[in-house]
């Protein structure tokens, strides 16, 4: 973060110091002109000397609660909604989450005013982690950058990434999701980003949204407040992402898979290996056109380590965004091919012993995403090879719960995946549709536990297997896939 005076960082959330016996990490007297330039956390484990820490209440526990913790590691300032009886400086504010977004809030605008920071925004039903790193990867080539660790896209995680940024950062990439409408408005208000991305709007959340239209309309948040001169990267395969177009001041530039786009790929093969295609990116003067073809620019190829032709989509975006930037093509790809997986339980792959290999993508999972991995797992098998798919509840799906599940179990059985090997009772549905479908004779099985999936798995795997683990993440169906991975490894 950097360097305020608790009297700035009072100012900028509008809280009011205590200090009234408060003391620094080293003994001495703090001030209203005492520095803190420490990272920020809302996690008292996280709290390294110097830090601030927010004591966010929380559904189960209250950061308040953690506050002592804090301070033995050497938080300089708690931001609290009560007064703690602890001799450190605190600020008291109304809302600790609010008052993180401020601070946010100001970091930025005060790195924005020295006119070095880049900022692009990315949110989507599916995919915004994976652009997320894959662009970190590109723009870490030019220049300090910024991007979240693992999903820190909320009202929480977003602004504590933002708080990372110094002076010297040139590049931040903030991912933005949401559960409900005026979240990423709230987000974008924030960090104010130069380049919007879009990628997907889906039905992942939709239970929590309350249907696809709100979701739409919360995605939409990305890009309606860019001004003329940003640039919205939207997805053109997308017909709801498309029609952003007509609700942003910003210049559009397309990307996906057809010929339309101006940045695009051709050619898209997938192995068990990754996914190689042809990336075409248009000259810059001409980005902002829909029509990509026989427009001058540039193609290269393409060997991208990461899973799922579905990922090509994500490279696409943050290729485009680094192409605004001013990234040029070599150094785009060169990044792009650098990335072994998306994320840690996403496409990852583990095993390998005695012929079988994990691939374990249960982080989360939409009825999109866990489309596209099924599809990935018939895709990448060799002949002669078993394709087995472990798959898990899908969950915030509200009304549409019973029909996706249900959907899925027929994706399975139309795709020929050998075996099907359902896990837990609230995507017990999945098992029924495929037998209804298929009339199979064992080749979808349903197990109450992980453990009990473990055990027939562990048992009856055998070399030439390729095994996707999916589900939701509050399914856990990850730490099984880690499971397999250890002992296939």
């Amino acid at each position: 973060m950097i360097a305020l005076t608790l009297a700035e960082i009072a100012d900028a959330t509008r809280g009011t110091l205590l200090l009234d016996g408060a003391v620094l990490p080293d003994g001495t007297a703090a001030t209203p002109e005492t520095v803190v330039d420490g990272l920020s956390t809302t996690d008292s484990r996280e709290v390294v000397p110097g830090a601030i820490f927010f004591a966010k209440p929380g559904e189960v526990t209250d950061g308040h609660l953690f506050a002592p913790q804090a301070v033995e590691a050497g938080a300089a300032l708690l931001v609290v909604d009560h007064a703690l009886d602890l001799p450190v400086a605190q600020l008291l504010v109304p809302d600790t989450v609010v008052a993180l977004g401020d601070l946010a809030t100001e970091v930025i605008a005060r790195v924005r005013a020295l006119g070095t920071l880049k900022i692009v925004g990315v949110t989507g039903s599916n995919g915004k982690t994976t652009t997320k790193n894959l662009l970190r990867a590109i723009l870490e080539q030019l220049g300090p950058t910024i991007a979240p660790r693992a999903s820190f896209n909320n009202e929480v995680g977003a602004p504590v990434t933002m708080l990372e940024v110094t002076e010297e950062t040139q590049y931040l990439v903030a991912e933005m999701g949401a559960s409900g409408i005026g979240e990423i408005a709230r987000l974008v208000r924030m960090a104010r980003p130069d380049i919007g991305i879009v990628l997907k709007v889906g039905l992942a959340h939709a239970g929590e949204f309350g249907g696809i239209e709100k979701t739409l309309a919360a995605k939409t948040e990305m890009v309606s407040d860019l001004l003329e001169s940003d640039v919205a990267v939207l997805n053109l395969d997308d017909p709801r992402v498309a029609s952003m177009a007509d609700k942003t001041a910003a210049r559009v530039l397309w990307f996906g898979l057809d010929d339309r786009a101006a940045v695009r790929a051709t050619d898209v093969r997938s192995t068990a290996r990754g996914t190689a295609f042809t990336l075409h990116l248009p000259a810059l003067d001409g980005m902002g056109d829909a029509g990509g073809a026989g427009r001058a620019g540039e193609s290269r190829t393409v060997q991208f380590q990461v899973l799922g032709e579905h990922h090509v989509m994500n490279a696409l975006a943050a290729a485009a965004a680094a192409h605004t930037l001013g990234v040029d093509i070599d150094t785009i790809v060169g990044a792009l091919q650098t990335v072994q997986r998306a994320e840690r339980w996403r496409m990852e792959v583990l095993g390998g012993a005695r012929g079988v290999t994990i691939i374990n993508d249960a982080y989360n999972a939409s009825p999109d995403s866990m489309a596209a991995a099924i599809k990935t797992l018939a895709q990448i098998a060799e002949p002669g090879e078993r394709t087995v798919a472990v798959l898990g509840e899908m969950s915030e799906l509200g009304e549409f719960s019973g029909e996706e599940h249900d959907r899925i179990g027929l994706l399975a059985v139309r795709l020929g995946i050998d075996q099907l090997v359902i896990v837990g009772p609230a995507a017990r549905r999945m098992h029924i549709t495929a037998i209804n479908e298929g009339s199979w004779d064992g080749e979808s099985l349903f197990f109450e536990t992980q453990d009990e999936a473990f055990g027939h798995l562990s048992s009856t795997l055998r070399a030439g297997d390729t095994v996707l683990v999916k589900s939701s993440n509050s399914a856990g169906l990850r730490f099984l896939g880690d499971r397999l991975g250890e002992f296939f490894s």
